[in-house]
């Protein structure tokens, strides 16, 4: 069986390394917000050309941090709408939620699965003070034109950067660094994952990242003193430790997941079967190899039999979740047929010339 992840082979490199480290922390004494974190915050933020990094409980507490925190300053408050993919993890729009904000959900292009940023522009109110986008899949979004149509209606824009770690448009222009602030998810299966929860915020800007700083511990500056309604989400020192050791190799990881994407893009020759697109830059780094099929069922259970894992990255689209009641009666169809089609693919710093051989050799035998 080709895993579609195996994250116990993925992280077998670093195991002696990771048990310096915990001896390391053990024999410090220091678990909560010690020294392996702030050398995590420094090295992430110069890795994504931040003047700031927060580590933080999960990638779905950094986003509402960074909203909660735009609250705190004044610069937007409760009930302003945020215009949000409606193709994206449910976990997105539920931190828009969770900050007392409004989604306001826009379809993405077929062709990129991301935000269609002529679409961003129609949905803009009186009531819209920012934009959450995402990097689906591994993929920058559109950063330029968005970035346009925020500065022209005075808008915040926030980047979902969760699936996106090291994707770039240039040396400078970073995922995290590409607008006002960005949220990053460590969960173990991503490109630079941890070996539990964990997650950051890069900005830079020093009030917004001073105020989170502060929100996600009690909001306390000052031990016992709490000078705001604040929430407990510290990035494990632990878990930092482990980042600290995995960073590195992070721009060779996402070279390998690259290298397979090409071929895959190149040799897989099945006209049922619609490919990703890619124009070779290094604004993907290719968190998932996601194809789409009207037969997707047929051609899981094929994969399946042939020995290869797929996932489905996602099989319901949020504004048709039970959670949301009040939208389901909504039509988004480029979101709705995403979401019907998609079929996610082994990709991994770890895949094998072999495994990709046999993945590729598999998909152009298919008939249906």
């Amino acid at each position: 069986m080709i895993k579609f992840l195996d994250l116990k082979k993925i992280n077998e490199p670093y195991e002696t390394a990771f048990q310096e480290k915990l001896k390391s922390v053990l024999e410090k004494g220091w678990y909560i917000l010690g020294k392996e974190v702030v050398t995590f915050e420094v090295n992430f933020a110069k890795y994504c050309c931040t003047k700031h990094c927060i580590g933080v409980g999960n990638g779905f507490d950094a986003l509402v941090l960074i909203f909660k925190g735009y609250i705190q300053l004044g610069k937007m408050q409760k009930g302003d709408e945020v215009i949000v993919p409606a193709n994206t993890y449910i976990a997105t729009i539920l931190a828009i939620l969770q900050a007392d904000l409004v989604p306001v959900l826009a379809e993405p292009k077929l062709e990129t699965y991301n935000i269609n940023p002529v679409l961003i522009q129609k949905k803009i109110t009186s009531k819209t003070k920012a934009i959450l986008v995402v990097h689906l899949y591994g993929q920058l979004a559109e950063m330029d034109k968005i970035n346009e149509i925020a500065t022209q209606n005075k808008l915040i824009v926030v980047e979902d950067a969760a699936q996106a770690h090291g994707a770039f448009l240039s040396e400078s222009q970073m995922s995290g660094n590409l607008n006002n602030a960005a949220a990053f998810s460590f969960y173990p299966g991503k490109n630079l994952g941890c070996i539990g929860d964990g997650g950051a915020v890069t900005t830079n800007d020093f009030e917004l990242a001073k105020i989170i700083q502060i929100i996600r511990n009690y909001g306390s500056e000052k031990k016992y003193y709490t000078d705001y309604i604040g929430v407990n989400s510290r990035l494990d020192e632990l878990q930092a430790a482990f980042l600290n050791v995995k960073l590195p190799n992070l721009d060779a990881d996402n070279e390998h997941r690259r290298t397979v994407a090409k071929r895959y893009l190149s040799e897989i020759k099945n006209n049922k079967i619609t490919m990703p697109f890619w124009d070779f830059s290094n604004n993907h780094v290719f968190h998932l190899f996601v194809i789409r099929t009207e037969k997707r069922g047929e051609l899981q259970d094929y994969l399946k039999e042939n020995g290869i894992e797929t996932m489905i990255h996602y099989p319901v689209p949020p504004h048709k979740q039970k959670a949301f009641e009040n939208w389901n009666h909504l039509s988004f169809p480029i979101t709705e047929k995403i979401h019907n089609e998609v079929l996610s693919l082994p990709i991994s710093p770890i895949m094998t010339a072999d495994e990709v051989d046999f993945v590729i050799q598999k998909l152009n035998l298919w008939t249906s």
